[in-house]
């Protein structure tokens, strides 16, 4: 397992709480990051990028969420298919990771922890917000294509 993915791992771990117990105490969750991480500096660094980034941007991640995930309402969402779908949103809508890899990530950490259809609406929908995202990043122009000149 690669450890960025056992990052990702942890993370979940930690979001999945966030979510159904908003109430406790957000520092309990670098003692947890320090004990899964082994100790580990670059990959607790890593590990807490994420988490504070997830919850730094939920509100502008949930609502591209909600417009992506046709159909479904997060609240409906099982908790842990609306966490991991939070997760990779960060990393394809805010962090440095490839958006393909950020899918493929999220649709083996649904796989692991979801049920049986996770994988599949967990790539659907990040499918949606990549390509919208990428579509919104491309030039709306490119440049006119210069014709070679012709001597006669």
């Amino acid at each position: 397992m690669s450890t960025r993915r056992r990052c990702r791992e942890v993370v979940l771990q930690i979001l999945y709480e966030d979510d159904l117990n908003p109430e406790r105490n957000l520092k309990n969750s670098e003692q947890f990051l320090v004990s899964r991480l082994k100790g580990n500096r670059p990959l607790i660094e890593f590990a807490n990028g994420l988490l504070r980034g997830v919850r730094q941007y939920r509100r502008d991640i949930d609502k591209q969420l909600s417009e992506k995930a046709t159909n479904w309402s997060l609240r409906r969402m099982a908790a842990i298919d609306r966490n991991v779908l939070r997760l990779a949103s960060f990393e394809i809508l805010f962090g440095n990771t490839p958006g393909r890899v950020a899918i493929n990530e999220a649709v083996e950490l649904a796989k692991r922890f979801g049920d049986k259809q996770s994988g599949q609406f967990v790539n659907g929908v990040l499918d949606r917000l990549l390509h919208d995202q990428q579509a919104t990043l491309a030039p709306e122009h490119s440049p006119p294509e210069r014709s070679p000149s012709t001597t006669t």
